[in-house]
């Protein structure tokens, strides 16, 4: 069994007051964290490898990225910022011509696993939408591309069962010259594939990949969002992670547009997606509900009366002017908050550090007194123990303690971020964007080593991509276009949903 010693470290420990402890050794034996302090030393092989801290680095536990899309790796900066209903037109499109190849599949999906060990993320939930619809070759292709990177990673497959005209409200109002046929048919066009083939996908998903590399590759399962499918499919996917206890992932409440469902489409009776999800019965603790951003009190109780996690994605929230999530509120219901990027088209990065950061600041102008600003240690509580939780494995994952899993992330302290040390949580929250990242390990293994990642040859892989994706590119411009007939109806329902009274408002500024 592999052994790594660190020695001379500093160890991140949110219970501290200081926020650290140190320096000190660890000792890391085979996946997990074997020792902590005097005894490791002695306790290590005499063949175990060495990191020497020099008493200026700092071990904190693996960033967790409980939210991801990794499709839309290939797109970052592609897109001027839009709500996120005429954003999706352009995001997921399902025009069969951009169906992945296996490879292309693999080399987006390695794009964003690279730049997360890089900058020190060593697990990601990704909520993956393939469009058209998932294959098992396509499947295949990004878990593999997750087990040679070496990352942790959890997969679902993020697909609706419903018509866009059974997903929104107030759509096919908007009377301009584009209309007609053309909407009609986007509107009332069926999915791709049907719940039975989803189902299919699932089970390819489960038996090839759930427990994989050791148990570092997991499923999970997603029903995108309760308004976009049918409710035998959900309860389908609710049973799938009762079973197997993984997360079950529900953006929820993202955008005003969502908050008017409740008024504007008859089988949500009134309710909130929330409230709807509730009465059905499936609102859980295995839940991870994401975004958040709509919801009232009502809402956030019901979320804390089922032990769910919420995945909070502050960046791409004001990319797509979706608006500030009550934050405050969800702490102070007890309600685990974990941080997400969300997707590298709408954050523009798969660097979490940013993440952080705004979620240290945003909450700063909703008008609340300044003692109820969200502190560093709140937002790095959100970032590991948040994170943990929502991957339902808060006893491995999250803490660097003896018995955990070894995925860490050695920080240089004589970095520019620390430089000088006059608060670690507040350095780590506002100051640290991933440069100072000298070190990651997953599973006990390093896999990158301050220059260079270790599983996989990167300039090859990277060279490759520029290459494929360059190529594609005028097929994506090409159906970029063909949506942009769409975007005046989609444009037109989001101005009605902000005509519309919610009973709250969740956006910044005064719009006059």
């Amino acid at each position: 069994m592999s052994e790594t010693l660190f020695t001379s470290v500093y160890v991140y420990d949110q219970d501290s007051e200081a926020g650290m402890v140190g320096p000190l050794d660890v000792l890391v034996s085979g996946a997990g964290i074997l020792s902590i302090g005097a005894a490791a030393a002695g306790l290590a092989a005499p063949d175990a490898s060495r990191v020497d801290g020099r008493g200026h680095h700092l071990l904190v536990p693996g960033l967790i990225n409980a939210h991801y899309h990794s499709p839309a790796n290939h797109l970052k900066g592609l897109l001027p910022s839009m709500p996120l209903e005429s954003f999706m037109l352009y995001e997921s499109p399902a025009d069969p011509a951009l169906r992945p190849t296996p490879r292309e599949a693999y080399l987006r999906t390695m794009l964003a696993a690279l730049e997360m060990l890089r900058t020190g993320t060593t697990t990601v939930q990704d909520d993956a939408f393939v469009m058209p619809h998932p294959t098992p070759e396509i499947v295949d292709a990004m878990m593999q591309a997750y087990e040679d990177a070496g990352i942790r990673a959890s997969l679902a497959l993020d697909q609706p069962t419903l018509t866009e005209r059974e997903k929104l409200p107030f759509i096919g109002g908007y009377d301009g010259a584009a209309l007609g046929e053309a909407l009609d048919e986007a509107l009332d066009a069926a999915p791709p594939m049907g719940p039975d083939g989803l189902l299919e996908m699932y089970d390819h998903l489960f038996s090839r990949w759930h427990g994989a590399a050791d148990g570092r590759l997991t499923a999970a399962v997603s029903i995108s969002a309760p308004q976009r499918v049918d409710v035998p499919y959900f309860e389908a996917l609710d049973d799938l992670s009762r079973t197997h206890r993984v997360p079950l992932f529900a953006h929820m409440l993202e955008t005003r547009v969502q908050r008017t469902l409740r008024t504007e489409q008859e089988r949500f009776g009134g309710r909130s997606l929330v409230g709807y999800t509730g009465d059905l019965g499936l609102l859980s603790d295995r839940m991870n509900v994401i975004h958040a951003v709509w919801t009232d009190a009502d809402d956030l109780e019901l979320i804390a009366e089922a032990g769910a996690v919420i995945a909070h994605n502050p960046i791409s929230n004001l990319r797509l002017g979706s608006g500030v999530a009550p934050y405050r509120r969800m702490l102070d219901l007890g309600i685990p908050v974990a941080l997400g990027i969300d997707e590298a088209i709408c954050d523009d990065s798969a660097n979490l550090w940013g993440v952080v950061k705004t979620a240290g600041l945003i909450h700063n102008i909703g008008g609340r007194p300044s003692s109820e600003w969200p502190t560093a240690r709140e937002v790095l509580g959100s970032l590991w123990d948040g994170g943990a939780a929502a991957l339902l494995q808060s006893d491995r994952l999250g803490r660097i303690r003896e018995g955990y899993a070894a995925d860490l992330t050695m920080l240089d302290l004589h970095g520019a971020a620390f430089t000088p040390l006059n608060d670690v949580r507040g350095q780590l929250v506002y100051c640290e964007y991933g440069a100072d990242v000298r070190l990651t390990m997953v599973d006990g293994r390093i896999v990158f080593d301050g220059e260079r990642i270790t599983t996989v040859d990167e300039p090859a892989l990277l060279a490759e991509a520029r290459e494929t994706f360059a190529r594609k590119l005028p097929l994506i411009e090409r159906t970029n276009a063909e949506a942009a007939v769409l975007q005046p109806s989609y444009d037109a329902m989001v101005a009605q949903a902000a005509r519309t009274d919610v009973g709250m408002n969740r956006w910044i500024g005064d719009p006059a």
